[in-house]
């Protein structure tokens, strides 16, 4: 088991890191989700001993391990700028590891074989890292964490410089192996979309701070505030004041009765969030709220449109499936459905969410397309 307790890091009197507690349990599959400076890598050098921590404590089994050297950590860690030797060649790269451990030889080949294989670079094993595409080193670099049997795996947007169709192999891969060895597996990542695909629990960060941390489809589907809800949207939320009056939700001059989640809340001031992809360019059965809107712009991605419209001043983008073709200056109706708000108070505190329960089809279908 690894704990965080009320671990800080400054640095040239900037917090890097502020108070952050975090249990891994053994086996487990850990996300760290937040946008680029959100302090993923930091909070990722502190667990591998690379660097210290201003205050607090990170204790393995219950023993602080702050200031013990990285060389006694059974620790593994990839970056997305991948590290190899340069002047070894991919097989000694990948066997590194065991062979610092005293691994015998036939077990060294056996593993090295079998992590090349997986991340498909049997016929580059007698290459350098230098005569590889950037996509092979890091590659290799996964390789080398693979077979070193650590106790706490972190890899850090470890699958950014591969193709496509790769990375999708690896994100369903790269989990069922490390939980096979019993590590604890963090990965850090910018995108919302692979957390949802990774599972097992996220940690939402910003600015240092751990916003949640618990099983990834709950901090989705119940973010305990807004900051929550924005690092785990691609594309951004829509976000816009509310008012809530008797049975009544009244936003762009306009009001729908409100769903049961939000039946209990005092009157006052909202504001309430609606992912893209529950902006409806037609209208969904049951009570909507009918908005009329501008086109600003549309982006077409293949199998999906982005459609960026204005409304009452406030500004919306649609996630659809399919080709929709609008042309800036076009008015059209979007559509909401009052049973997909997450509503907010003041203090942007979740206090209203869509029900609760499996991840909505439709969700998955967002999370599939890999958009980030």
């Amino acid at each position: 088991m690894l704990e965080l307790i009320d671990v800080s890091k400054r640095v040239g009197g900037e917090d890097h890191i502020r108070n952050v507690n975090l249990r891994f349990d053994r086996g487990s599959l850990n996300v760290l989700l937040g946008p680029t400076l959100s302090g993923k890598t930091s909070l990722m050098r502190l667990m591998a001993g690379l660097d210290k921590p201003t205050s607090g404590d990170i204790r393995v089994d219950g023993k602080s391990v702050v200031g013990m050297a990285v060389q006694k950590r059974n620790v593994a860690m990839v970056y997305q700028q991948f590290i190899n030797y340069p002047s070894l060649t991919v097989y000694e790269n990948i066997a590194s590891p065991m062979r610092v451990a005293g691994t015998d030889s036939a077990t060294i080949d056996r593993k090295v074989r079998e992590a090349a294989d997986l991340m498909k670079l049997g016929e580059f094993l007698d290459r350098t890292p230098l005569n590889l595409s950037g996509g092979q080193q890091q590659r290799t670099a996964l390789a080398r964490a693979l077979v070193k049997g650590a106790d706490l795996v972190l890899l850090d947007e470890p699958l950014a410089n591969l193709d496509y169709k790769l990375r999708e192999e690896l994100r369903v891969e790269l989990p069922k192996i490390f939980a096979e060895t019993g590590a604890i597996f963090l990965y850090a990542t910018t995108e919302p979309h692979e957390a949802l695909l990774l599972g097992g629990r996220t940690a939402t960060l910003s600015e240092g701070r751990v916003t949640q941390f618990g099983p990834t489809i709950e901090v989705y589907n119940r973010p305990a505030d807004l900051m929550t809800a924005q690092t785990f949207a691609d594309p951004p939320l829509n976000i816009v004041p509310m008012i809530k009056s008797g049975n009544d939700l009244s936003f762009g001059g306009k009001s729908v009765a409100a769903p049961a989640s939000a039946q209990g809340l005092a009157d006052g001031p909202y504001r309430v969030a609606v992912r893209p992809h529950h902006l409806l360019l037609h209208a969904p059965a049951g009570i909507c709220l009918e908005l009329e809107a501008e086109v600003s712009t549309s982006e077409i991605t293949g199998s999906e449109s982005f459609i960026h419209v204005e409304s009452s001043g406030e500004r919306w983008v649609a996630l659809t499936h399919g080709v929709h073709r609008v042309q800036p200056g076009d008015r059209i109706p979007v559509f909401l459905d009052p049973g997909s708000f997450f509503i907010f108070d003041a203090q942007d505190r979740l206090v209203a969410s869509p029900s609760q329960g499996a991840l909505p089809h439709e969700d998955l279908a967002v999370a599939s397309a890999g958009h980030g």
